[in-house]
């Protein structure tokens, strides 16, 4: 049976189509309209793209349900507007080397050229944290990074950042938070026809000066390293030539590359999905540090804010983002002097960095998920979020940053070579002085926002009173949070008083993640228990 297109939605698709700039993206929505591919149509018609917390992400495509110019110029525009609200003057734009990035930014730079402001763009595709380093150091009202991060090639997307205090929040070139994308979102929304908004062609390309000065600050976080033999993924991502320039000033030895994954490359072709968390995504690596008999493997994600590590310890393994934050939590705070600085991670975290900051004396915060809710903590030396996110360096980089914390991995990795002792001799010392605190996340892809509401609707209404043969002691909604944090879509239960499970939609892909922590004496004590909970709670999650 054939399946006609409505007036409504047809009268929509044209008024789309002249105004967008795209004449790619127009033709094709043309051509579905004469051979009637309605189902494609109604899959880029079912409104516009969310703008939330996280900027705005998703698959490349027509429509406004898609990644394409008139959403870009569409988003610029409401941004333009907020600005204007605020009296803000200035904004940075940086890019990565996705597809659409470059025509995304320049679209970004007319519209806020024609609006008035003070353009700034970094010179050619850089990491994410160049971007928010450039905000800071720029004295920047407003930074825009057009990235997609970790996601598939067929995606794109949009991260806001705001520099300085708007509206009573300490921003300082990190990431925007509610109720910023709620009127953002609002001003998007009253964007007028395309063809009549004003675009300019004034604006400042920025040279080498702006990445130089980033490489020169970033390296000073290390001295005096002991050789070393890393094995680096830059995950056909933008990291590579900023991060051997850090290593190369802060003394180290350059790093073995995983030369297939090397330069940047839109179509990720030797990793399903280019985020190191990924199974198989650092396979190639762990196969050449083998070959070369690494000291350390070192990842970077597509835009370089996050990093992840992997050790041989009994055989090449990937360290959990956890175990990252152990290390590096335990690290930092040994050489903290000064009792002001914090130690902060996520809720979705181990529980592990609150009884380091505990050891040293040092005041700890927990937040919601997201570093632009940990770059909001004042006096930050180190947080971190399970999902390879950290900063080592909040006074430069107000955000994760996957660079600047592959160097402190590698300075530690150093420090403990020159003493005759390893990464894992360091995690075991962790393990005997707090605990080993076992962390598994879960993720289960989902295929709408109705599937997500009804795995979360289930786990409210529905939670048995035991699970995997441990008895639920307690039960929080984090919509309706008893702990000062703001209200969030997730909930936290507890099992026999002392297993941790956390289940929360992602806030930048279709799934929903579980977190699972278990704390015991040893590693093979908790492997049952985390066995045990996996399969409980993918039971729980999966759609009917």
């Amino acid at each position: 049976m054939t399946i006609e297109l409505s007036e409504e939605l047809r009268s929509e698709v044209l008024s789309w189509i002249e105004e967008d700039p795209d004449p790619k993206t127009k033709a094709l929505l043309e051509k579905w309209l004469e051979t009637g591919e309605v189902a494609e149509i109604k899959a880029c018609f079912q409104g516009f793209l969310e703008f939330g917390t996280a900027g705005i992400r998703g698959p490349l495509g027509p429509g406004p349900s898609r990644m394409n110019r008139a959403v870009v110029s569409k988003t610029a525009y409401g941004i333009a507007s907020f600005m204007r609200m605020n009296s803000l003057k200035s904004i940075v734009i940086g890019r990565d080397a996705r597809y659409g990035s470059e025509d995304f930014t320049r679209d970004t730079a007319e519209i806020m050229s024609g609006a008035g402001f003070e353009v700034f763009v970094l010179p050619r595709p850089l990491p994410t944290p160049v971007l928010a380093y450039a905000v800071r150091k720029l004295g920047c009202d407003v930074g825009v990074m057009v990235t997609a991060s970790h996601n598939p090639p067929q995606d794109n997307g949009y991260k806001v950042y705001l520099g300085g205090t708007v509206k009573g929040v300490r921003y300082e070139g990190s990431q925007i938070i509610s109720p910023t994308d709620s009127e953002i979102s609002a001003e998007i929304a009253k964007t007028p026809k395309l063809n009549t908004v004003k675009r300019g062609t004034e604006w400042t390309i920025l040279g080498e000066e702006i990445v130089n000065d980033y490489v020169q600050v970033t390296s000073k976080l290390a001295e005096a390293p002991e050789k070393l033999k890393i094995v680096y993924t830059a995950m056909h991502g933008v990291g590579k030539e900023t991060l051997l320039k850090v290593f190369a000033q802060a003394g180290f030895e350059q790093p073995i590359l995983v030369t297939e994954q090397a330069e940047p490359d839109p179509d990720f072709p030797t990793v399903a999905f280019p985020n190191p968390e990924e199974p198989g995504a650092i396979d190639l690596s762990l196969k050449l540090a083998r070959e070369v008999s690494a000291d350390l493997v070192l990842a970077n994600d597509p835009d370089a804010d996050r990093c992840a590590a992997a050790i041989d310890d009994g055989g090449w393994r990937m360290l959990r983002g956890d175990e990252v934050g152990a290390l590096l939590g335990e690290y930092l705070a040994s050489k903290t002097t000064n009792n002001i600085n914090v130690l902060a991670n996520s809720i979705v975290s181990s529980s592990i960095l609150k009884k380091i900051a505990a050891a040293y004396n040092l005041p700890f915060t927990e937040t919601l998920t997201g570093f632009k809710y940990l770059a909001k903590v004042k006096n930050l030396r180190f947080g971190y979020e399970e999902a390879l996110g950290y900063a080592v360096d909040a006074n430069s980089v107000n955000d994760k940053d996957g660079i600047s914390a592959a160097l402190v991995i590698a300075q530690l990795a150093a420090d403990l070579k020159r003493q005759g002792r390893t990464i894992a001799d360091y995690l075991d010392e962790i393990w005997k002085k707090y605990g080993f605190h076992g962390t598994r996340q879960i993720s289960v892809r989902t295929k709408s926002i109705s599937d997500i509401e009804a795995i979360m609707g289930k786990l409210r209404k529905s939670l048995p009173s035991e699970i995997g043969g441990f008895k639920v002691t307690a039960f929080d909604d984090l919509e309706r949070p008893s702990d000062g944090l703001p209200p969030t879509n997730g909930v936290r239960i507890w099992l026999d008083g002392k297993y941790r499970v956390i289940v929360r939609p992602s806030g930048t892909e279709p799934k929903m993640k579980c977190y699972i922590e278990v704390v015991t004496k040893t590693n093979e004590e908790s492997l049952p228990i985390l066995d045990t909970l996996e399969r409980e709670f993918r039971t729980l999650m999966a759609v009917a």
